[in-house]
């Protein structure tokens, strides 16, 4: 493993052996998309949390449009008033980005799985798993047809993804950052297969529990 990544050595090597136990009864590919709902379960508190955010920004929506029509000429002067509105009110951009950003490490662990000969000073045995006869350590279009397959079901999760966004999104981050779920399917033409499952599960799981969490509001 290189240098650069060897604090990950001890996540690496605990997540291979949970891998390696859920495929007794599993194939390796269900094992990865039992490992991300696991991983998303422990971050549902978060999600939690940011969705009670955006309501609360929604709330916001008028205030914040016409901060915009204000001082739209000046970024800086903006970005002042919108970051006071958030403090006066208790809301956070930052809350709604953490579920996101607490799974970089979970993803890059999975990337990690599969682009590494040896785990633990033994082979990498996950590098001859395969799925619909491509090994899941396959990146990009080397990994054809899966790769078609996963990159097809993140197009359809990132249409729905960008749906659910709420007009806050726009107003916020411009029209570019509603549509920031499609950049999934870019990051499938350097991932590995594996990753590109992580990745599947996990967005979908996401639209899922979104829509639900606003149903129960």
């Amino acid at each position: 493993m290189l240098p650069v990544f060897g604090f990950l050595d001890v996540p690496v090597e605990g997540a291979y052996h949970l891998i390696h136990a859920l495929t007794g009864p599993l194939s390796t590919a269900p094992a990865i998309v039992v490992f991300t709902l696991f991983v998303r379960l422990l971050l549902h508190p978060l999600a939690r949390s940011a969705a009670r955010s955006e309501r609360a920004r929604a709330a916001l929506l008028p205030e914040i449009r016409a901060l915009q029509e204000k001082h739209g000429r000046d970024r800086e002067r903006l970005a002042a008033e919108m970051t006071k509105l958030q403090q006066e009110s208790g809301t956070s951009l930052f809350v709604g980005c953490l579920p996101m950003l607490l799974q970089l490490p979970f993803f890059t662990v999975m990337y990690r799985l599969f682009t590494t000969a040896t785990i633990g000073g033994e082979p990498n045995s996950l590098l001859g798993a395969t799925l619909l006869g491509t090994p899941l350590g396959a990146h990009g279009l080397a990994g054809s047809p899966l790769v078609f397959v996963i990159a097809a079901g993140l197009a359809v999760v990132a249409w729905f993804s960008v749906r659910q966004q709420p007009a806050t999104a726009e107003v916020a981050g411009g029209k570019l950052l509603r549509l920031l779920p499609f950049g999934t399917v870019l990051a499938m033409l350097v991932v590995p297969q594996a990753a590109g499952i992580y990745l599947l599960t996990t967005t979908a799981w996401s639209a899922a529990e979104r829509a639900l969490l606003r149903r129960g509001s």
